[in-house]
């Protein structure tokens, strides 16, 4: 049986006695994996984070971090977390090797273990030249990385990043997935939240969907796009043939251009040449188009992104 390392039972949240922010959630997120919490502005993710964390009240319901009640017993949660939010929020006057080991004494290292981690932190973000630097002498991308340093400084199970490369440049993102992927396959439960579907998709082997306080879909993304998308294929034919039959296909023909829905282009493609040769159609092209899951997710929560 997967070991759990959040399980999120009935969460309700409920602001101001009248906005529902959450609606009874149920979410078990195993352990070791890369899960990604996604959905539009104002869905709950937020709240699901900061409940998880401490930084939000519970109306109802139940969170537990490594089998640790967050309320109850909120120590050994709390100190099984590292969160990165979305705003930095650290101090811009410290130098950065300090900032380090500040934020790892909060979770009980001693002093010689902080700096030691904080040292270990500076070396894998390629920040070990700035250390003396103060935040205000950074670039924004290098503040991102200290922000998810921070987050990873006390060696935390479950790391929860909040738009970790919201802002940042392809060549940190990568340098960052790159990294995360690394810690992930030794071990460590990463919680996701972004804007960026595709950084979702290419990062995460499982992601939950939230929209207006209730999860949608929980699933892999390879799995939720071959139940939701629709892969095409386009075959751009000869005009002579005006109003080829193509049955039992799903296709729609406009000019010279016939386009299929598939989910499995790999499997329907030779099927489909096959009948165009039947019916002495020529192919002059042929193009495939797959589903993403940034289509499914609009599908699902009905949103623009």
């Amino acid at each position: 049986m997967t070991e759990i390392s959040v399980k999120i039972r009935k969460l309700r949240k409920i602001y101001d006695g009248k906005v529902e922010a959450l609606k009874g959630i149920n979410l078990d997120i195993p352990k070791g994996s890369f899960f990604g919490l996604l959905g539009p502005n104002g869905a709950g993710k937020t709240t699901a984070i900061g409940i998880m964390t401490g930084l939000v009240n519970i109306t109802s319901g139940s969170v537990e971090v490594m089998g640790h009640d967050v309320i109850k017993d909120y120590k050994k949660s709390r100190r099984l977390i590292g969160l990165s939010p979305q705003e930095l929020n650290f101090d811009v006057f410290f130098p950065i090797k300090d900032v380090l080991a500040l934020n790892a004494g909060y979770y009980g290292l001693s002093n010689k273990d902080a700096y030691e981690r904080a040292d270990i932190m500076l070396e894998k973000f390629g920040l070990t030249e700035k250390a003396k630097n103060t935040a205000r002498e950074l670039s924004g991308g290098m503040k991102r990385r200290v922000q998810i340093a921070k987050a990873l400084v006390h060696d935390p199970e479950v790391l929860i990043l909040d738009e970790p490369t919201a802002g940042v440049d392809i060549e940190l993102r990568h340098m960052l997935w790159d990294y995360l992927k690394e810690i992930n396959n030794n071990g460590k439960t990463i919680i996701l939240t972004t804007h960026y579907i595709e950084e979702a998709e290419a990062l995460c082997n499982e992601v939950a969907i939230i929209n207006d306080g209730e999860i949608i879909k929980q699933d892999a993304p390879a799995n939720l796009i071959n139940m939701l998308g629709n892969n095409k294929i386009m075959v751009r034919i000869n005009t002579k043939n005006k109003s080829p039959d193509l049955s039992p296909f799903d296709y729609k023909v406009e000019d010279n251009l016939v386009e299929f829905s598939t989910k499995d282009p790999s499997r329907d493609l030779p099927k489909i040449i096959s009948k165009l040769n039947e019916n002495s159609i020529d192919i002059l092209e042929i193009n495939t188009s797959k589903s993403s899951l940034e289509e499914v997710f609009v599908k699902l929560t009905n949103n623009k992104l």
